[in-house]
């Protein structure tokens, strides 16, 4: 959905990761409904929970959480590589739907302790920030797709035609991953049998 927003649909359930304010990011947030919607810190280009229709369940804190079949699992890390002194905190989520687990890492400053890695390591999807400047850039990204092992990695909250101009951009993190099959998709569908033996990355495209 852009940004570090995406719809996960599920057979029953529908899950909205960080929904971002229109103004703050350049572009428009797409119409959309959700059961349930993650927020990984509370800054207005990935907090706006308004703009989710209906009535969701809004998880902004760490824990563990069962809504309508779906797990989620909400670790605590920093925004920045100083404990949070400089940008806060920032929440990793593990969203298992349909037995597909998808590792959200929100805008990451560095990755977290042991004992949260071990949580997350080897999950099946990685929605991984790759722009630098608020979050891990392009190298960091790799080392960290490197330690976390997933199965299928999708770059997020990188350079656009919005107001973010100032972050490396998508191709710099494929440069560095040497991801040279790419795939570019509109829309990822994914069931726990077809999720690749070997890692796997795909730069999906914004909703307009």
């Amino acid at each position: 959905m852009g940004h570090s927003s995406f719809k996960l649909k599920g057979k029953t359930t529908t899950v909205v990761t960080d929904p971002f304010s229109s103004v703050m990011v350049g572009f428009k947030f797409p119409k959309t409904t959700a059961d349930i919607v993650t927020v990984s810190h509370q800054h207005q280009d990935h907090n706006c929970s308004s703009a989710i229709e209906g009535e969701p369940f809004i998880i902004c804190a760490p824990g563990e959480y069962e809504v309508k079949g779906v797990s989620v699992f909400g670790f605590p890390s920093f925004h920045d590589t100083k404990s949070g002194a400089e940008r806060g905190e920032n929440i990793i989520f593990l969203i298992e739907v349909d037995g597909i687990k998808v590792c959200h890492l929100g805008d990451l400053g560095v990755l977290s302790s042991a004992k949260i890695m071990e949580e997350i390591i080897g999950a099946d999807v990685l929605l991984i920030p790759v722009g630098g400047v608020y979050t891990i850039g392009p190298k960091e990204a790799v080392e960290v797709v490197n330690q976390l092992e997933p199965k299928m990695v999708i770059p997020m909250h990188f350079k656009s035609s919005g107001k973010n101009e100032e972050l490396s951009s998508v191709e710099d993190f494929l440069e560095q991953m040497g991801a040279e099959q790419t795939e570019r998709l509109d829309k990822l569908s994914l069931t726990k049998d077809k999720v690749p033996e070997e890692m796997k990355v795909v730069v999906l495209e914004r909703k307009t």
